[in-house]
């Protein structure tokens, strides 16, 4: 005999802001409540929600989810609780601080994101941290590195799909005279290049330099570039061409072998969820035999895992 399944009853933020405050009262914290909530709020929910609690109890609920929960599962909620851009200005910030730098992720961020997404998280950005991005670029970066990042930041770019064929293919020339062709690399072509065109032609063009030179454009950015300008130069590619095999690809690497980069792990996961992550998650499955669910599941563990599974949904 079946039984049936209600769905959900709809709750407000005043009724969620009411949950949260009793989860957090007594002895120790009711987490499982917590993530109950939060996780199934998207970020406009979220931001009612912590007005809503302001309001009713004189306190930052950022403030209190710091003091009630520890570890990788604050460090995931707290992110999560911005708005998508948001997140991303503070990944950004956090990842260029001098103590704590990670340029990869900071690049990973910032050439992964389309024009209009950077946009708003340069105004995120300025008015959490009192600070330009193009500043805390030009201060933290250095060489050619610098000169890309800053160059995709500021440069307005075309976001639909059409494509200029001859363009792609005076292009494609132009990179491999700047690449293979000569003794050493004219890195500002590339820089041009890669920080100039939108995402379909770049893809366009990586199509015109395998018809031309029957070589793939990948690979002649490993050839002739190294460090994190490669890694910049790599990330605006792969994402012109497919952003969820990218993000796929990035989440595999994070709990490959021995250990977990929960840091790579986290900031995917919460970053993508409101934007792209069905596909991912069907990326992650194409390359790799396994949902991307079983194994989050299998590398984490605790509230931890219940919370990242919840972003994630369903397993498919």
């Amino acid at each position: 005999m079946s039984t049936l399944t209600l769905p959900p009853v709809p709750t407000s933020p005043r009724d969620d802001a009411i949950q949260l405050y009793r989860a957090f009262k007594g002895l120790g914290c009711d987490t499982a409540a917590v993530i109950g909530i939060l996780a199934h709020r998207d970020a406009t929910q979220r931001s009612f929600i912590q007005h809503e609690y302001r309001t009713m109890y004189s306190e930052d609920l950022l403030k209190r989810l710091v003091s009630e929960l520890h570890g990788k599962l604050e460090t995931a909620v707290l992110l999560w609780m911005h708005d998508p851009a948001g997140r991303d200005a503070i990944v950004i910030r956090q990842a260029l601080l001098p103590d704590a730098t990670n340029l990869d992720a900071a690049t990973e961020v910032v050439c992964s994101r389309t024009p209009s997404q950077i946009q708003i998280i340069k105004q995120n950005y300025q008015a959490k941290f009192g600070v330009f991005l193009e500043q805390d670029i030009e201060r933290h970066t250095s060489g050619d590195h610098k000169k890309l990042l800053l160059a995709y930041v500021s440069t307005s770019r075309y976001e639909g799909f059409e494509v200029d064929r001859e363009m792609a293919l005076k292009d494609a020339k132009d990179l491999y005279k700047a690449g293979e062709k000569r003794w050493g690399t004219d890195e500002k072509t590339f820089i041009r290049i890669f920080s100039q065109r939108s995402r379909a032609q770049l893809a366009a063009i990586s199509a015109a330099y395998r018809d031309m030179y029957g070589s793939s454009l990948k690979k002649a950015v490993k050839r002739e570039t190294s460090g994190k300008f490669e890694h910049g130069l790599l990330t605006i590619l792969k994402c012109s061409e497919n952003p969820a095999e990218y993000f796929a690809k990035v989440l595999h690497k994070a709990m490959k072998g021995l250990g977990t980069d929960d840091t790579a792990l986290i900031r995917i996961l919460v970053t993508r969820t409101e934007i792209d992550m069905q596909y991912i998650k069907a990326e992650y499955l194409r390359k790799y035999k396994k949902t991307l669910n079983d194994a989050v599941h299998s590398e984490t563990s605790g509230h931890y895992r219940t919370f990242l599974l919840a972003l994630l949904g369903p397993n498919c």
